[in-house]
């Protein structure tokens, strides 16, 4: 794995001229803060064919579950205006399958790897969780997908419940590694899900994931993905993921947050961070473009270049200290 622990991304061609963008999601290191977004880029090693991933700050792959799931009947795409309705149904081999088959090649390209995982169940999440103890240093952190539906109660989301969320976070605690809660953003107030999660043990929280929605056919009157109703994601949902970031760092000024939702460009990134991100996610961008996280990563050196942020953390929060 390359030495990146001194890691300055220099913009200009004066070596005075520097970027310092590392920063860390709590005990986890980065050496800048561009990662991909679960589920939007398969399991990632299928970006190694267009950037280097040991690049990025690191590559978090597809939810996996305990056992393998299907997911759900096609169609599962659909565009829309600004973004992109899904209702793929977290399809996945399993743990026991990704860690055999998906984790060496991203380990061979030197990327730092965040699992992440789901479950119908609070048992579901502790079974997955357990299991991926056994992986190499290679995963840096398991980011704990709270946004799934639950056959416990079908009317909730883990994440929409402060008490199921804060089970589920406690529950995961073998897999030995930081816990970063993923939250939905079709909740009342997400700062009670986070302040949840936080006092259960997640060491960080992203933000955010889709937005509830449905797309219709009008000539026929059906929906337009098998699963009839999906999640929204793209540059529709980038306000959104921004409030959310700033409502949670407004609510917890300590707390450590990852923020995802619409972000296709350096400023987009920048937005996030100001609202008090420590680090950032690409996800529906690399449809379109699967360059889209590194093409990123570099935008965002050059606007932090262009607007004299010499280190990431005078950008981090910013918005809270003006």
């Amino acid at each position: 794995m390359p030495n990146w622990s001194r890691n300055r991304v220099f913009a200009g061609r004066s070596r005075d001229q520097f970027v310092d963008l590392s920063t860390s999601v709590g005990d986890v290191a980065l050496p800048n803060p561009v990662m991909t977004a679960s589920g939007t880029s398969g399991h990632g090693a299928e970006l190694g064919a267009y950037f280097d991933l040991s690049g990025l700050g690191a590559v978090v792959v597809k939810s996996v579950s305990a056992k393998p799931w299907d997911g759900n009947p096609a169609p599962r795409l659909h565009p829309v205006a600004a973004g992109m309705m899904n209702a793929v149904g977290l399809q996945n081999p399993g743990v026991a399958a990704w860690r055999e088959t998906e984790l060496p090649a991203l380990r061979a390209a030197g990327a730092r790897v965040v699992a992440s995982i789901w479950g119908f169940s609070v048992e579901d999440y502790k079974s997955a969780a357990d299991a991926l103890a056994r992986c190499g240093p290679e995963v840096v952190a398991v980011e704990v997908n709270l946004s799934c539906p639950n056959i416990e109660d079908r009317r909730q989301m883990f994440a929409h419940d402060p008490a199921k969320a804060a089970a589920a976070i406690e529950a995961t605690a073998g897999c030995c590694r930081p816990r970063w809660a993923k939250l939905s953003p079709n909740v009342t107030d997400i700062t009670q899900i986070a302040g949840a999660v936080l006092d259960a043990g997640a060491s960080a929280v992203t933000l955010i994931n889709t937005v509830m929605g449905l797309a219709i056919d009008p000539s026929s009157g059906k929906a337009r993905l098998g699963n009839g109703g999906g999640g929204l994601s793209g540059a529709a949902i980038h306000p959104v993921a921004v409030r959310a970031v700033y409502d949670v760092r407004a609510a917890f000024p300590n707390a450590v947050i990852v923020g995802v939702g619409g972000v296709d460009s350096g400023e987009s990134a920048a937005e996030l961070l100001a609202a008090g991100a420590n680090a950032i996610q690409v996800g529906t961008a690399t449809f379109a473009d699967p360059r889209a996280p590194h093409r990123v990563l570099n935008e965002l050196q050059a606007w932090c270049n262009a607007h004299n942020v010499s280190n990431i953390s005078q950008l981090i929060g910013k918005a809270h200290r003006s």
